[in-house]
């Protein structure tokens, strides 16, 4: 054969020999990746700079491959409006549904692996990603470099995993499934409890037929009615849903605290509680004044703690307008009836 005949087939042979060396590379990575996936009791798999060189910047694209990466930083754990741990184990949770819900992928589709990056660690692999804040999640696709990947957006962390679920289907296609919380309560807290139920049930009887129950307290029920009324007027069922801090640190003096944020998007928990608290002094003083005041008989004494119950509840509301005002910047303007003028 002459050689002008025989380079052809050199070249094929190559493109083959590359082809299948390829091929090899990928489905070893892969094989990696889950194997790591397989050991990890999270199903998130950790990445340093070494790995995020081995499986992506050293990788041709496509790969076969998504990657969810959650970038995190242990040294800001303790920072509760970042909420690092919480999203993280959401990120877990997120893994494990997966996994549960897609044990045997179709071979056809691109696998999808959850990674986690930490800080110290991996600098350069942050720097590369070009990671300045946090929380960050990114989407790695198969033809993707990692300045080209997806961040997901605030808003995709809203309901946690579930709405990360959302953000992982739309861009990858693949299907998630339903998010398997562990339960509240585990088997055998649940076991206990029907069984001291169980036992505390003939005594309960007893007690109730009896009238000796603090359901049968009046003090129990107007302990009850101011705690709810602060709970409503305190703004403490939107500290739970937001899960917003009592306070912040001052950016420009850390070792000074922020407990009144001026703006009307957000409200911290020491804010919502203080104003509560004057709500609830109003709230009582009324109460006090129609309630008991009306059945002294000294007209001196009704007269002097109705001035001091007039002048508490002026300072409450006007400290409430005041810290309003400051908030929204807009004013609160009494008139005077028109017939007046």
């Amino acid at each position: 054969m002459s050689p002008t005949h025989s380079l052809p087939l050199l070249l094929l042979i190559s493109l083959l020999l590359i082809s299948t060396s390829t091929s090899s590379s990928d489905s070893d990575r892969v094989s990696e990746l889950q194997s790591l996936q397989s050991r990890s009791k999270s199903g998130i798999i950790h990445l340093d700079d070494h790995s995020v060189s081995r499986y992506l910047t050293s990788t041709k694209t496509p790969r076969p491959y998504y990657l969810l990466i959650f970038f995190d930083a242990t040294q800001l754990h303790d920072k509760s409006e970042l909420q690092l741990k919480t999203l993280h184990s959401e990120f877990s949770l997120l893994a494990q549904s997966f996994l549960t819900n897609n044990p045997n992928p179709s071979p056809s589709d691109p696998n999808l692996f959850f990674c986690d990056i930490e800080f110290k660690e991996s600098q350069q692999s942050f720097a590369l990603f070009g990671v300045n804040a946090l929380p960050h999640i990114r989407l790695v696709a198969p033809h993707h470099s990692p300045k080209q990947s997806e961040q997901m957006d605030q808003g995709d962390f809203s309901r946690l995993a579930e709405s990360m679920a959302d953000f992982v289907q739309a861009k990858t296609k693949l299907n998630v499934g339903p998010i398997h919380r562990p339960p509240f309560l585990s088997t055998k807290q649940l076991a206990f409890i029907v069984l001291a139920t169980l036992i505390w049930i003939p005594f309960a009887i007893k007690k109730i037929v009896k009238g000796e129950t603090l359901l049968h307290d009046p003090k129990l029920w107007l302990s009850g009615s101011v705690f709810i009324y602060f709970f409503s007027v305190s703004g403490a069922m939107h500290n739970i849903i937001r899960k917003m801090p009592m306070f912040l640190a001052d950016r420009n003096d850390p070792n000074k605290l922020i407990f009144f944020y001026q703006g009307s998007g957000m409200q911290l928990g020491a804010e919502g509680f203080a104003i509560g608290f004057l709500y609830t002094i109003v709230g009582l003083l009324l109460a006090f004044v129609t309630h008991l005041l009306v059945k002294v008989r000294n007209l001196n004494v009704q007269r002097f703690v109705m001035i001091v119950t007039l002048f508490v509840s002026f300072w409450a509301v006007k400290k409430v307008v005041y810290l309003d005002n400051w908030k929204t910047g807009y004013g609160i303007h009494g008139f005077w009836p028109s017939s007046w003028k």
